[in-house]
């Protein structure tokens, strides 16, 4: 057995006491966007405690729940720049990883405070673009069954239009509608940018039209239902390869209401900022087509190939 599988391996550790699973923690490098617990969840609609092990709850002392955020290493989080208003003052914010519940009781969650926020230079706002931001966290995470770093694209790889994906977070579940738990799960496809714009013209201000910009994804139902919400901004838009491998198609950016028809949700495109992240965070490894990887592809991908190893 090769040490990368033997830390495979232990990185994702599960054992039973009693009838109960005990959750390993390692500072072992782990591979990314496989859910340990994964086969262990029920089918059903509800997402279950640590079948989205990357996902952040950002909160701020003052008013709680801001904005989500994903895990992409020990040190670094994904999150959207809109969530950081002033990126220079992070004294007053606290991440949590290994979180289900928004309120109570999480017995296998972890608390960091913010050693920094780094945004893309002339962010202004949303609409604008850029909205992305890397968080570096003043204490490193522990992997363990329910904390894993989500995968990441390369700036080659691109998500078709019809691909269906998944957000997650505590946004409402409606307009107007709190969720305490991380949300069911909401599906929603990806819609090409030409198509995306032309619903944003749909009964628009001429004043204030949005434009979908290139470093944008779309992603939702043209009827509308389905769609991210307030309390989501920052969180991930994850796809699958087929192969159990979840990989951040995008950011919650901005959107107008909630699964509202002709206004799907507006997503920061994380392959447009491969460059930012890979500079920012040194040694990030990224998922392209050369390596072979399609979202939604029925694919049989090696162990080896699959273990992409983060040890930032």
């Amino acid at each position: 057995m090769t040490n990368a599988l033997w830390e495979h391996i232990l990185g994702s550790l599960c054992c039973l006491y009693q009838g109960l699973p005990l959750t390993v923690f390692t500072d072992l490098p782990v591979a990314c966007g496989r859910p340990p617990l994964v086969n262990r969840i029920v089918g059903g609609s509800e997402a279950q405690e640590g079948a989205w092990p990357w996902q952040v709850d950002i909160q701020v002392e003052s008013t709680g729940h801001v904005c989500g955020g994903s895990i992409i290493s020990r040190r670094w989080v994904l999150s959207a720049a809109h969530c950081f208003p002033n990126p220079s003052d992070v004294s007053s914010y606290r991440l949590y990883m290994g979180r289900y519940q928004l309120n109570g009781y999480n017995q296998f969650e972890t608390l960091s405070r913010v050693r920094m926020v780094v945004i893309p230079e002339g962010y202004s706002n949303p609409q604008g673009g850029s909205d992305i931001a890397l968080v570096q966290l003043s204490t490193p995470v522990t992997w363990s069954d329910r904390i894993q770093p989500v995968c990441l694209p390369s700036a080659d790889l691109h998500f078709k239009s019809g691909t269906l994906c998944y957000v997650t977070g505590w946004g409402d579940i409606q307009e107007g509608g709190e969720c305490v738990i991380l949300k069911p799960y909401m599906g929603v496809p990806i819609i090409d940018q030409a198509s995306c714009s032309s619903m944003y013209q749909i009964h628009s201000s001429n004043s204030d039209p949005v434009v979908i910009l290139p470093d944008m994804i779309c992603a939702g139902y043209k009827e509308g239902g389905k769609d991210s919400c307030q309390g989501d901004s920052g969180g991930p838009l994850v796809c699958s390869v087929g192969n159990g491998t979840w990989i951040q198609a995008g950011i919650v950016s901005f959107g107008l209401g909630c699964a509202q028809r002709n206004r799907p949700g507006v997503y920061s495109k994380v392959s447009s900022f491969a460059g930012f992240i890979h500079s920012t965070v040194p040694g990030t490894q990224l998922m392209g087509q050369a390596c072979g990887y399609e979202p939604e592809a029925l694919l049989v991908l090696s162990l080896g190939l699959a273990s992409v190893l983060l040890t930032k």
